[in-house]
């Protein structure tokens, strides 16, 4: 993810983290090692470790900056979830979520409009995961709830290209 975010035009700006997920586990067929947020099990108690966990690793990556600092969570497939989360639920007041590939999750749904930064939902145009449907169910929503959006399609898939990091760079150049 960081290596992505680092071919982001202008990235260099920015002080790039990239969390971790915390549960990790072996990748079947090859060994290597992976990690996810969360499964369905034990959902409440993974979403509030996940949480804490993103608040501790914001304040340390920016120890003393106080809330002048502009602070855009971009997730990417499953990493949307948590993106989402850390924006609308996280003691850190967001300007900004980028979530490319994956829904927004229905814990965040329940939150608060005020909560919501702008948001900017980006989706391949073929992607197999997060579906045209999907997008749209996303949009219905924010629209619903009269919240700050944009939608950006692009060609391909489930994957980032020189097109979405164009428009991420866009975004991002507002928000300085």
């Amino acid at each position: 993810m960081l290596a992505e975010l680092e071919l982001i035009p202008g990235s260099e700006r920015w002080t790039l983290v990239s969390v971790q997920g915390l549960h990790r586990f072996y990748a079947r067929g090859h060994g290597k090692v992976v990690a996810s947020w969360m499964t369905r099990e034990d959902r409440e108690q993974a979403i509030a470790d996940n949480l804490g966990y993103v608040n501790r690793v914001v304040r340390a990556a920016l120890p003393g900056a106080g809330d002048e600092a502009t602070v855009v969570f971009l997730g990417f497939s499953q990493g949307v979830a948590m993106a989402y989360r850390a924006a609308v639920m996280g003691e850190r007041r967001a300007a900004g979520v980028i979530a490319i590939g994956g829904d927004v999750p229905p814990d965040v749904k329940e939150a608060p409009s005020d909560r919501f930064p702008p948001i900017l939902i980006a989706g391949g145009e073929s992607d197999e995961w997060y579906t045209a449907a999907k997008l749209e169910a996303d949009e219905v929503f924010l629209r619903g709830r009269g919240l700050p959006h944009e939608i950006f399609r692009y060609a391909g898939g489930h994957v980032w290209t020189a097109e979405l990091r164009g428009r991420i760079h866009r975004v991002l150049d507002k928000l300085t």
